[in-house]
């Protein structure tokens, strides 16, 4: 039952170890992707990056600005100069946002700062934060929606050509979009490998660019916890762990099944043998109860000797029926108060063999034959039915030698009363290695000391 109960902690602590190492894997991939989609990104893009349909991502977000061909032209007359052609023309630049990667894009902006002085016409999907430097200073509006501009509600530098008005980028100025996330517009997020394209008009010198222009893209992501490989780890490991939960669970009501019909089966076995042994020992009132005696001491002994489980209660129902061949001795021979003859100390010695033979169909029960047949086997030889010696005596059989004479010394018998403490302690010392194995005699006089086994007063 201790090893069981062990093994039953053991694998509760596995589980528990193990599901927390799972959830770890489940915390970390959370923290993980939270992190890395709070974290901002930033690209810098300028020249042929920026201004080229071929342009090549740099990132794992990119951005193109392609203008579209155009014949729209105005006059602008910057320093009442008296012009008379057009000089600036209209384009409309598309700043195409292509999302490269595998995550969604949560949000983006950018600033562009002009390399040459531009007029901002219109722009759509989004809003404009303009940026002006004016006689020294800085002057700051955002606009929601540059198609509905009107002048007066914002402090900027401003130019009317035709009686249409325009924001003025000096080189150096800058412009911040943020895109729109309305239903009509909906530039973010944009979903993996997918695009958005905002949109500004400008006016720009008839002959100049704005290729020089440098833009910064800034942008965060909306990373699935599925994305995350921890997640996987963490799913897989789950599976497995519920997997090995089911079979553990299955295996411990088998098990458990399994127990408690080996307990019932050793129950009868007990009970069985017990009645039997209980005939033997009624045979001889003097001995009554000798077989069981036998048995708990023989266990006794094998526990010290380092058995264990099923091995202690196999030993014990051997020890058990050690006597069995008393069944066939004569009772006026088992009860005889005096001297025993030559012939009847035959017949006496003859229930080792007899009860080889009885228990030799006990085949469920190993060895069961060896503790009947050798247990008045002595260790210089000098014993019966065979006189073995030693070692060669089988080993639960020297125990029973042991435990039996020990508990022949400890009660009454016909022709005495027992022994003192002191003349069992003798009797077991002075008879090691001649009666008595010597290293199980030991083991029995710990027990004695110990007051394991006790001795009658």
């Amino acid at each position: 039952m201790k090893i069981r109960s062990e093994n039953r902690r053991k694998t509760l602590i596995w589980f528990a170890v193990t599901f927390a190492i799972v959830m770890a894997c489940l915390a970390a991939g959370v923290i993980k992707t939270a992190e890395y989609n709070r974290a901002k990104h930033f690209e810098s893009f300028t020249g042929p990056d920026l201004f080229s349909p071929e342009s090549t991502p740099k990132g794992k977000v990119s951005i193109a600005a392609v203008p579209r061909g155009s014949t729209w032209s105005k006059l602008f007359d910057l320093n009442n100069e008296g012009l008379t052609e057009n000089n600036y023309q209209a384009y409309t630049y598309d700043f195409t946002v292509t999302n490269d990667t595998k995550d969604e894009v949560s949000g983006f902006t950018f600033k562009l700062t002009f390399s040459n002085d531009v007029f901002l016409a219109s722009a759509w999907n989004g809003s404009l934060e303009i940026h002006q430097n004016v006689k020294g200073g800085e002057l700051v509006a955002l606009i929601p929606d540059l198609r509905d501009y009107d002048p007066s509600d914002y402090p900027l530098d401003i130019f009317t050509a035709d009686g249409e008005s325009f924001v003025t980028m000096k080189a150096g100025d800058y412009l911040v979009y943020t895109p729109s996330s309305s239903m009509n517009a909906m530039e973010v997020p944009i979903e993996p490998y997918e695009g958005t394209t905002p949109g500004i008009i400008m006016y720009i010198a008839i002959g100049e660019n704005i290729d020089d222009s440098v833009l910064e893209l800034e942008y965060t992501f909306h990373r699935l916890l599925t994305s995350e490989p921890l997640f996987w780890i963490f799913a897989v490991g789950l599976v497995l762990w519920l997997i090995a939960l089911i079979i553990a669970v299955i295996t411990s009501f088998q098990i458990r099944k399994y127990n408690e019909r080996h307990e019932r089966d050793n129950e009868i076995i007990s009970e069985s043998i017990e009645t039997f042994t209980g005939f033997i020992d009624a045979k001889d009132p003097y001995t009554n109860g000798h077989s069981k005696r036998v048995a708990m001491y023989t266990k006794l002994l094998a526990k010290e000797l380092g058995y264990d489980g099923e091995d202690l209660d196999r030993i014990f129902y051997v020890a058990l029926l050690h006597d069995c061949g008393k069944i066939g001795v004569p009772d006026n021979i088992l009860g005889k108060p005096g001297k025993l003859t030559a012939e009847e100390f035959e017949v006496i010695k003859s229930h080792t063999v007899r009860g080889g033979e009885i228990l030799s169909s006990f085949r469920s029960l190993k060895d069961v034959g060896e503790g009947a047949l050798y247990h008045h086997e002595r260790y210089d030889g000098k014993g019966y039915p065979k006189g073995l010696a030693g070692e060669d005596i089988p080993f639960i059989a020297r125990m029973i030698c042991v435990a039996d004479s020990f508990d022949a010394m400890n009660t009454n018998r016909v022709y005495r009363k027992h022994l003192t403490r002191e003349d069992i302690i003798s009797e077991i010392e002075s008879n090691k290695g001649r009666q008595f194995d010597p290293k199980i005699a030991d083991v029995m006089l710990s027990l004695i000391k110990n007051k394991k086994v006790m001795i009658d007063d």
